[in-house]
């Protein structure tokens, strides 16, 4: 599953949809605007609520949070004790984590658990400019789930990188 992301995706109070390979719409991305945190709802075509992402407001380190039928899904903020700046760990309700790291300023990163690449999210195989691809490896994944940490880890290391 390859999706297409337009790099302005990330404009809190915008709303804007990720594509698939054949350039239907998939996800949208719903921005709220006006809010003390950043916060965004991904959403399938039909407007349906597939998971919320909101930053925590009260935590030592920058950390998001993503949220399925008002339940937490997921915890995800820079790795503690790691050399590399573009390393986070993801951390499922469930006590599974995920790892991403790569260049994720330049948006070449990928997502795995216990060393199975689960996506990669690459400029690589596309032409056009300011725009990125997330190819879920795994046809069994949680698509919106790995979109979603996706947008969680950009957000995270782009205030990193101004602050």
């Amino acid at each position: 599953m390859k999706f297409l992301v337009r790099e302005r995706l990330f404009a809190v109070g915008d709303d804007y949809w990720i594509e698939d390979a054949d350039g239907r719409k998939v996800f949208l991305v719903d921005g709220k605007a006006m809010r003390v945190r950043d916060t965004f709802e991904l959403k399938d075509a039909q407007g349906r609520i597939l998971v919320e992402i909101r930053q925590k407001l009260l935590s030592l380190r920058d950390t998001m949070l993503i949220e399925r039928d008002g339940e937490q899904l997921a915890r995800i903020k820079r790795k503690r004790l790691s050399l590399l700046r573009n390393h986070y760990r993801v951390t499922l309700v469930d006590g599974t984590e995920l790892d991403v790291s790569g260049k994720i300023l330049d948006r070449e990163f990928a997502i795995d658990y216990d060393g199975e690449l689960l996506a990669q999210i690459s400029r690589r195989w596309l032409t056009v400019r300011d725009t990125y691809g997330i190819d879920v490896v795994r046809e069994d994944a949680d698509a919106a789930l790995l979109v979603a940490v996706s947008v969680c880890v950009i957000v995270l290391a782009d205030k990193e990188h101004e602050g």
